[in-house]
């Protein structure tokens, strides 16, 4: 599916707020389109986008700067060769870590669709047997950006 325009969604933050939480910066690159995520320790969503492959390295760059993450994680799957290239010639000033996107779309798929109430006839249908409408990339880097709060505490990627 094509992009035409990112989508965007943010939670309004203080100054303070932003300065003292700790975030991880989430990418799930594709051939097109990449979703993004800024989530902090706790579970919070502070940003969340789907943007053209193109315009990722600047995105990251603005993100970084204003959410001044510990790192910036790359989903290992579609487009993650070319993009970790071209995010280590950015050279960002945070660390750039390629990590493993086992499972990840099949468990955005789920989220997406519980999150979202269905449309039409698709109220029908049991959620598992439910299309999402719209692209989920976002929700994938948010899965990408648990995963590592919960390594990170101890628990079970």
């Amino acid at each position: 599916m094509p992009v035409n325009e990112p989508h965007f969604s943010e939670v309004a933050l203080t100054p303070s707020a932003a300065g003292e939480a700790r975030v991880i910066l989430a990418v799930d690159p594709g051939s097109a389109k990449c979703g993004v995520a800024v989530v902090r320790s706790d579970g919070v969503v502070l940003f969340r986008a789907i943007m053209t492959v193109d315009s990722l390295v600047e995105e990251a760059r603005a993100l970084v700067a204003r959410f001044r993450p510990l790192a910036l994680l790359v989903g290992g799957g579609t487009g993650s060769g070319t993009l970790l290239r071209a995010l280590e010639a950015a050279r960002l000033p945070v660390p750039v870590r390629r990590v493993d996107e086992a499972h990840t779309s099949e468990a955005a798929r789920a989220r997406f669709v519980a999150e979202n109430p269905a449309r039409g006839w698709q109220r029908l249908l049991p959620r598992s047997l439910r299309t999402p409408w719209c692209p989920y990339d976002d929700y994938v880097a948010i899965i990408l950006a648990e995963r590592y709060w919960n390594a990170e505490a101890g628990g079970l990627p």
